[in-house]
């Protein structure tokens, strides 16, 4: 029997990451207007941009291992 594919927006670690994703945004609005295009937006591309992606492209995967290995990567920020 085959498992259900679980969809990856109801995964905690997806919310994990939305949650984070706004986290960064507001704590990086705050940042001084000369680092608009320098820290501010390697720290948003970074963590919230890359983790959700990663997460979403990961459940997206055909075989369960793949997924797994998108999910991994994100251990370390989350």
């Amino acid at each position: 029997m085959e498992r259900e594919k679980k969809n990856y927006i109801d995964l905690d670690v997806w919310k994990g990451a939305r949650a984070l994703s706004k986290e960064v945004y507001l704590a990086s609005s705050q940042f001084p207007s000369e680092e608009k295009f320098g820290l501010t937006s390697q720290i948003r591309r970074a963590a919230a941009v890359s983790i959700p992606s990663n997460i979403a492209e990961g459940c997206g995967r055909n075989y369960p291992k793949d997924s797994i290995q998108f999910l991994y990567r994100q251990r370390i920020y989350l």
